[in-house]
């Protein structure tokens, strides 16, 4: 149950295109709360609740130094992410292998009724 809200955790926080480019942004390198708000037209409080959902995810680590709080990038829970996403590709490509031959035999089927 931990890893499943991980991961619920990991797809809300990437379900926004704000918090991808706040992830992108610190994929460059730690930076100020205040660097990360600047180039989005919203509040400062707006640009923090995004930020507050990556930090949930465990995507984004804050780092306080006296008044100014620093964010990195963790890209740990993306790894987890990928690992699932890449376990339903496969499972999804032996589904539709099985479709696909299961189709191909009542093609011929057909054919050798028409003959």
């Amino acid at each position: 149950m931990i890893m499943q809200n991980a991961l619920d955790h990991t797809m809300t926080a990437l379900a926004d295109p704000t918090r991808r480019a706040i992830l992108q942004r610190l994929t460059k390198g730690e930076a100020r709360v205040t660097e990360i708000a600047d180039p989005f037209d919203m509040s400062l409080n707006a640009v923090s609740k995004h930020i507050k959902i990556l930090e949930r995810a465990k995507l984004v680590r804050r780092r306080r130094a006296g008044r100014d709080h620093f964010l990195s990038y963790n890209p740990k829970p993306l790894d987890a992410a990928s690992t699932w996403i890449e376990k339903q590709r496969v499972a999804w490509n032996v589904r539709l292998d099985r479709l696909e031959q299961l189709l191909a035999a009542e093609d011929e089927k057909a054919k050798g009724r028409k003959s």
